[in-house]
């Protein structure tokens, strides 16, 4: 690999009394908190970041194209950006997923809460997927790649191919093209994969964005304990995982509902995968206009489960986005039975822990609910929260009983 990716091009300087995330444990520099660049360069080489007087702050990658200006790689002024660097942070995120989660299918990288920013791949079985949304570490992605199929090979694990689901639209915020596409031979990009007992075929080609939700993996095994013997409502429900994880459960009837007839064609083609086409539904509707019917014609559910995408991806539309929660809740509520039990999340940044659970109280009260909390739960290990970047701390899942007015 060429030397030139590793070198140093630019000093950043930062304005007096800025850089607090970046001082408090942040790994981003924006635009507004530079007072001066020196020196020149590609977009996405190397940038050394000082403060305002000239203290050292560390190293990151450059690109005038984002209002993300530096996203830092190393908070350590001395440290030198190389191979054996990017091999060694390579190498860190794959043992610390040994540790932590059943690596069968997992995320390996998890971009800045690896200190590999914009950088996310997935593994699928045999098959990764990787999704790059940085100019910067976008340059390194070969290096990445190859450092981390090797640390795998050493532990005896196999990668039968690569796919790149780089066409995202953030990436346009970085003045990058939209890309998909093998980054090896081709192969088959239907992939089986098991989680929780419960058999997936995951479309890493066209499934939404790397194919397959892993961060909600622990949670959907938290509602298993709950379904045996129950009706159970599963809203949004994708490809189906919680529907499933209801009905590998021993659910007595499942019925899953989403808006996309792709999903839910790959719903039911999970569900025969597990023997469960019996128990398990799904039906193509908007959520918000299904569950009002479902309530005139007096169905009530043991357990409804409600995991919407996120109604907000911008702290201006935040508004906006809690009365959809609110509205939500308030419907999948009226939906449970007494002393049944809702499981319901946001997978949001900006819908902070305390705001969604302020807006779940209010949909309570307005449906003169009483709620009480089995259990307060958010992302899997291997989509680890880095304190100080709160970007990484965005799935807040939660599961109450929920009771009538007492």
């Amino acid at each position: 690999m060429s030397t030139d990716l590793f070198q140093v091009t630019r000093t950043v300087t930062l304005k007096k009394g800025e850089g607090r995330s970046l001082k408090a444990g942040g790994l981003w520099v924006y635009d507004n908190e530079i007072a001066s660049v020196v020196g020149g360069g590609e977009n996405g080489a190397l940038a050394a970041v000082k403060d305002f007087d000239g203290y050292p702050m560390g190293i990151g990658v450059y690109n005038e194209n984002s209002t993300i200006r530096v996203r830092m790689l190393s908070r350590r002024p001395d440290t030198e950006v190389n191979e054996q660097f990017l091999r060694d942070r390579v190498r860190a995120a794959w043992e610390y997923r040994k540790k932590t989660v059943d690596t069968s299918s997992c995320r390996v990288i998890f971009g800045e809460a690896d200190w590999l920013p914009g950088i996310v791949v997935d593994k699928f079985s045999d098959v990764l997927v990787i999704q790059s949304l940085s100019l910067g570490t976008d340059r390194f992605k070969s290096l990445i790649l190859s450092a981390l199929t090797e640390a795998m090979a050493e532990d005896g694990v196999t990668v039968r191919g690569i796919y790149e689901r780089s066409d995202a639209k953030v990436r346009e915020l970085e003045g990058m093209e939209r890309t998909k596409g093998f980054l090896t031979q081709p192969f088959d990009t239907r992939v089986e994969i098991t989680e929780n007992g419960v058999r997936y075929e995951v479309d890493v080609q066209d499934g939404q964005k790397t194919g397959f939700f892993l961060d909600q993996k622990y949670n959907r095994a938290a509602i298993q304990k709950l379904c045996k013997g129950a009706d159970v409502l599963d809203c949004f429900t994708h490809t189906g995982s919680f529907a499933l994880n209801a009905g590998i459960a021993g659910a007595t009837r499942v019925l899953g509902v989403d808006a996309s007839e792709l999903a839910i064609r790959q719903a039911e083609r999970n569900a025969a995968l597990n023997g469960l086409s019996e128990t398990v539904h799904f039906t193509v509707a908007d959520v918000f206009d299904l569950l009002p019917k479902l309530e005139a014609e007096g169905q009530r559910f043991d357990v409804v489960i409600l995991d919407p995408p996120a109604f907000t991806k911008s702290r201006t539309a935040t508004k906006q986005a809690i009365k959809g929660y609110r509205e939500i809740n308030m419907r999948g509520l009226k939906l449970v039975k007494d002393g049944g039990f809702l499981a319901t999340c946001s997978c949001s940044h900006f819908m902070t822990p305390e705001l969604f659970t302020k807006t779940i109280g209010q949909a309570a009260a307005s449906v003169h609910k009483r709620l009480r909390q089995v259990e307060y739960r958010t992302q899997a290990p291997d989509h680890p929260i880095l304190w100080a970047a709160d970007e990484s701390y965005y799935l807040k899942f939660y599961i109450f009983q929920v009771c009538d007015e007492r």
